[in-house]
């Protein structure tokens, strides 16, 4: 056990064990690798009370087997905020928030990188908050001939430094036998936002430090420095770039097929053996025609979302995301965004609620609702489902150019088609903005490192996990809706149709038919439509009810390619993928869109426009399939 006291400034007594501490740092400093190390899969994810910035908190267990309960706090460079994360921070290690202060600050500092990483921690130190230094990343230093002295590191800081690698196990044992050491009682400083001349002071104080505990190799270059010679390159960064997109959404398609095979075998066998084992009645057709045939279908492209995560937290674990975000800055300066705005976008493509959430790092507020309203055209990862549907069934799986998957370029098609479609959208909205000036990006560029497997791993089953839980509510919940709707009333005696059309639903999209039907949209697909505004994923499972409802002859739902194959055009087909280029949001980002800004108003302006898109785009692309001869 550490027997040093952990004192704040200007107290001597110890009083207790810090049975609450907070982590506090600089973005791209390994903090929140280090609490993935600290806490494990003890730990929740929640919001700050009145906004939307994300709340990391778990607990763990100290060397002597205390518990202690750990916050992430947001990344920010500096007590004085320039953004929503960065004002939550201030707030919660200031008491400006409403919960308690910490009894003990964690100061996670990146050693490769300690001249930008000491301006917050002196910051910090001024608050009169007991505290210790996390001198992470201490392997990486080593490797780039980076020595710390962390003796006289931790004596010109006056507090405990601590060597810590959060990518390791085992790498936070020396911060785990510190907190069963006694802390000072906290003495609160008042804390005002720095003049220039106190930051200037600030800076003269972290080069005084650094010049004395830290030395570093004269005249070596960098891993991270030659390869940006060639991912920075103005050409040869952007083929770079283009080709990781491609391999990605190359790889949705061809990893996923053993998986996806084995979970459809899976759902044909398990509704196979209730037929088989139960009497034919309204048991037995919720059962396989509603449960399974609407889950069934829509958890069978869980391979598909994760294979698109795990390259998305590969790019953001690397450190290539933020270079990509300045490789991306001057082609999205001509459209009126900056490269700050590339990281919320990427995000929308797994959800667009985090991408619309992640747009709060954007101190420009024009950039941001133009970020906010074009982030719902990225292809979300709740679109894969029906774009996996609809090109297995039109696109037919053969190679191009003798390497490549013709099912996957055209995944990447409709991706690009989406982005392209954003930037003309942001384009439009510059031309109605009063000032019309680029904004400067100005951004961190981490050192790269190879992805760490534990947090990939922790990554991937968070995105499974939730995608199972939508399934299990939300989905499960629409498709038991929609079979009922679909079930009830019975049909009339002497009816000759299939039951489904004299059903509620069937009433309800014949009279949604007259709507879609000038682009292409028969009422089977209107039907699904309307669940799928909840949750876009729930389409396809709707589908699956739908067809195994009014489906003749040996035509169930586990053969629904084969069915909409055989009863769409392609024109029909073409259109549908349209529509959910441009699809009208799912419930939940019109939320987080209304949490977001505070206002109505941005809702329906996204709502409305993004509808008007979608039918115009599809009418033209029905006009156009049928007039060359797809329809």
């Amino acid at each position: 056990m550490v027997e040093a006291v952990i004192q704040g400034p200007g107290r001597l007594a110890a009083t207790a064990q810090p049975g609450r501490i907070a982590l506090l740092g600089n973005p791209n400093c390994g903090k929140t690798a280090l609490f993935n190390l600290l806490t494990g899969s003890r730990q929740k994810v929640a919001n700050y009370a009145g906004v939307t910035v994300e709340r990391k908190e778990g607990s763990l267990r100290t060397a002597s087997g205390r518990r202690v309960f750990v916050l992430d706090l947001p990344g920010a460079y500096s007590l004085n905020a320039l953004s929503v994360d960065e004002a939550v921070t201030r707030d919660v290690v200031t008491g400006q928030s409403s919960e308690a202060l910490p009894d003990l600050l964690v100061c996670v500092t990146d050693a490769t990188n300690l001249r930008l990483n000491l301006r917050l921690v002196l910051e910090a130190k001024r608050l009169g908050l007991p505290m210790v230094v996390a001198l992470n990343m201490t392997d990486m230093a080593k490797k780039q001939g980076i020595a710390v002295d962390t003796a006289v590191l931790s004596r010109e800081l006056g507090v405990p430094v601590i060597e810590t690698v959060g990518v390791q196990s085992g790498g936070a044992q020396g911060l785990l036998e510190a907190l069963d050491a006694p802390v000072a009682a906290a003495a609160p400083q008042p804390w005002q936002a720095p003049g220039l001349d106190d930051v200037l002071a600030t800076q003269r104080e972290v080069r005084r430090i650094l010049g004395m505990a830290v030395r570093e190799p004269i005249g070596s270059l960098a891993t991270s420095d030659r390869i940006d010679r060639v991912v920075m390159h103005p050409v040869w960064g952007m083929l770079v770039l283009a080709v990781t997109m491609f391999l990605m959404f190359q790889a949705v398609f061809s990893w996923a097929n053993v998986p996806m095979d084995a979970i459809k075998a899976g759902t044909e066998g398990l509704g196979n053996l209730l037929k088989a084992h139960m009497p034919e009645g309204m048991l037995q057709s919720l059962l396989v025609d509603g449960v399974i045939a609407g889950v069934g279908g829509v958890i069978v492209f869980l391979p598909q979302i994760l294979i698109l995560f795990l390259f998305i937290l590969a790019l953001e674990d690397s450190g290539y995301l933020p270079r990509a975000a300045f490789l991306l800055d001057r082609v999205m300066g001509t459209v009126g965004l900056s490269g700050r705005s590339f990281i919320p976008l990427l995000s929308s493509f797994a959800c667009a609620i985090p991408g619309v959430m992640a747009t709060r790092t954007i101190s420009n507020w024009r950039d941001r609702i133009t970020t906010i309203m074009i982030a719902p055209l990225m292809t979300c990862s709740a679109r894969l489902p029906v774009y996996a549907l609809l090109i297995a069934a039109f696109i037919p799986a053969r190679t191009v150019g003798g390497v490549f998957n013709l099912q996957g370029v055209v995944l990447f098609a409709l991706y690009v088609f989406g982005i392209v479609s954003a930037m003309a959208v942001a384009w439009v909205m510059k031309r109605f903005r009063d000032n019309k000036q680029h904004s400067p990006l100005m951004m961190e560029l981490p050192a790269y490192r190879w992805p760490n497997v534990r947090n990939l791993a922790l990554g991937l089953y968070e995105r499974a996990w939730i995608f199972i839980q939508r399934v299990g509510t939300i989905i499960l919940t629409l498709t038991i809706l929609l079979w009922f709707l679909s079930t009830f009333p019975s049909p009339p005696e002497g009816a000759t149709g299939p039951a489904i059309q004299y059903s509620l639903a069937g009433i309800i999209g014949r009279g949604l038919e007259h709507i879609f039907a000038p682009i292409g949209f028969n009422w089977q697909i209107s039907i699904a439509l309307v669940p799928g505004m909840a949750a876009r994923e729930v389409a396809v499972g709707a589908l699956g009810t739908v067809y195994a409802l009014s489906a003749t002859g040996d035509d169930v739902a586990g053969q629904l390619e084969p069915l909409i194959a055989g009863s769409w055009s392609l024109a029909t087909a073409l259109s549908l993928l349209v529509w959910y280029v441009f699809a009208p949001q799912c419930i939940s980002t019109l939320a987080a869109v209304k949490r977001e800004t505070g206002s109505w108003k941005y809702v329906w302006i996204m709502a409305s426009y993004l509808f008007a898109l979608a039918y115009l785009a599809c009418f033209i692309t029905y006009r156009v399939a049928v007039a060359l001869g797809a329809g």
